[in-house]
């Protein structure tokens, strides 16, 4: 049953996030398109803004570099803290749904996507006790001729840099992320996500074309009581199916 769910919606949303395209980065396709054989980021293999030829960096670990950015400048990534970097590299590149906050003056780039605050917490529970000697990892590098970062201070720990998750959410990528205040309408860059997106466009939809911000306020509120009610029934659904399966 969550099989088909998961399909239809799938069919249903491909349609929706043709409507945004891709953005318009260096690997980036013009438009997103199924890719049944990605080593990494399959959550997007049926509709991706990325090549699978793309994902095979992605795929082993430790990840060294990704195109001429290293990640292991003040050493490798513990397993917990590179996979959460891996969620973040996929969204940017492969989603179908990135360019949906499409940076107003650069259009390779993302502004303001919500981040979920538990995932954020979670992010920075994985990536506390690893280092990192930069901020912000889209200016705060010193970059040579050939586009390759360096550090230009000494590593510290991640909790050192960051003060706690939403500080990293909304710190490392420079504006890309924010932390969202709903529990529904926001990323955790997993299946639930699906959920999530729909009433994120819908919600940005009816944002755009409505006038009054208590009719806005109004709309956010319906929008928030039904993402939460699908995602209990998205849960469910996974549950009994995991159940099936012991």
């Amino acid at each position: 049953m969550l099989r088909f769910a998961v399909t239809l919606f799938a069919v249903i949303m491909s349609s929706t996030c043709q409507k945004f395209g891709c953005l318009e980065g260096s690997t980036h396709k013009l438009k997103p398109s199924p890719e049944p054989n990605m080593r990494e980021c399959t959550l997007y293999s049926k509709s991706s803004c990325c090549y699978a030829d793309f994902t095979v960096q992605l795929a082993r670990s430790p990840v060294i570099k990704i195109s001429n950015s290293y990640w292991n400048r003040c050493g490798q990534l513990s397993k917990p803290c590179e996979d959460f970097m891996k969620k973040i590299e996929c969204f940017y590149r492969c989603s179908p749904y990135a360019a949906r906050w499409i940076h107003p003056s650069y259009t390779a780039a993302i502004r303001s996507v919500p981040l979920c605050q538990n995932f954020c917490d979670d992010w920075y529970e994985a990536c506390k006790d690893d280092s990192t000697c930069v901020r912000n990892w889209l200016t705060d590098w010193e970059r040579d001729r050939s586009g390759e970062n360096h550090c230009n201070s000494k590593c510290i720990l991640y909790s050192e840099m960051y003060t706690n998750g939403t500080d990293m959410c909304q710190s490392m990528w420079g504006k890309s992320f924010k932390v969202s205040k709903s529990s529904c309408l926001c990323l955790q860059m997993n299946k639930k996500d699906m959920v999530a997106i729909k009433y994120l466009l819908s919600k940005s939809s009816e944002e755009s074309s409505s006038s009054s911000s208590s009719s806005s306020s109004s709309s956010s509120s319906s929008e928030e009581r039904a993402c939460r009610k699908k995602l209990l029934k998205f849960e469910k659904l996974k549950g009994e199916e995991e159940e099936h399966t012991r």
